[in-house]
This record gives structure tokens, sequence and C-alpha cells, in this order.
């Protein structure tokens, strides 16, 4: 029996060490090596923060282009999705108010042209980014509140496209703060 318990908290105590000690530095060695030393990627204007580059915001007045739906809340605290399935009477219901008020902002818009991204919430409820059509789809009510040219507006959203990391990893997607503040900068 000795020679079976002696080896296994040997083996455990090796693992702690590797584990939570080695990995743990690797860890923090490789963030200390990356843009604001693993702190997230803040957007900073003036000397105020704005926001954070990798976490979505509520974005509700006309004037801006909305973001994906959070079921949190937009609260990192308590990220997480709604847990509620397809089928879901309340979910449903909660998707078809999303849809109504959409149509609502967004008149020029017929229902089935609505990207899903902007009447469902992500897996996190932090999702920051939207996609191109996402964003192209909201452009005609961006332009109106404005007093700005639907093309003025359009071609913002093509340079602020985010293509996918080395051309295969990830989608084409659009930051939705940092397309709001490059909004906010045009005249």
């Amino acid at each position: 029996m000795k020679q079976h318990i002696l080896p296994a908290i040997k083996l455990t105590l090796l693992c702690v060490v590797i584990f939570c000690g080695a990995y743990s530095l690797l860890i923090l060695g490789i963030a200390q090596a990356a843009p604001n030393k693993g702190e997230g990627q803040t957007i900073t204007i003036n000397g105020k923060i704005k926001g954070y580059a990798l976490e979505g915001q509520s974005f509700t007045q006309d004037t801006y282009f909305n973001g994906r739906p959070s079921a949190a809340g937009y609260n990192a605290a308590g990220s997480s999705g709604s847990n509620k399935g397809p089928s879901n009477p309340d979910y449903l219901k909660e998707v078809q108010n999303r849809v109504d008020s959409f149509l609502v902002h967004n008149p020029s818009v017929q229902k089935g042209n609505i990207p899903s991204e902007l009447v469902t919430a992500s897996g996190s409820g932090l999702d920051p980014d939207i996609s191109v059509e996402g964003a192209m789809v909201q452009s005609a009510r961006i332009a109106k509140t404005r007093n700005l040219s639907e093309e003025k507006i359009k071609a913002l959203v093509t340079q602020q496209i985010q293509k996918p990391l080395l051309g295969l990893l990830g989608t084409v997607k659009i930051n939705v703060l940092q397309l709001n503040i490059e909004l906010d900068k045009l005249k």
C-alpha cells in the first residue's frame, strides 16, 4: 500500500507546482508582454475613458449604432447568457419585442433584413462587435438623425471593418464603440 500512496502524493505535489505555480507565472509573463500589460484595452478620449474595446456597451440613442443586446445588462460582473432556448415562449416574446423596437427606430428596414445579432443576445452578454450587415442596416437611421448622407455613413462603416486574424481566424466584424466614436468625429 505504501508503494502506491507515496508516488500518488508526490505526483499530486508535482502537478500542483506545475499547474498552479509554473503555468500561472507563464501566463502572467505573457500578459505582461501584451499591450496594457494584460489589463484590457481601454478607449480614452481627452483623458477620459470612454469604454472598453472588448466589452459590449449599451447605445440607445437613435444617433448611434446599436450593438448586440445583452442578457446580462452589459454588466461584466454578471456576464452570462439568458439560458433560454429557441423554443422558450418568454425568449421568443423578448426577441419579438426587440424586432418591433428595431423596426420602430429603423422604419426603412424590412423585418426579413434585420441581422439576427441585433435582436438576440450573445452567450456572454457582452459582445462588443456586430457584423458589417448589422451596421449597414442602421446607416439610414444614423444618416437621417445626424443630417449626413447615407453614403458618408456607409463609408465610415467600411473604414471600421476588422478582418479575421491572419485572414483565417474569426469573422469580419465591426467594434460598435469604436464605430460610434468615429461617428462623433464626423461633421
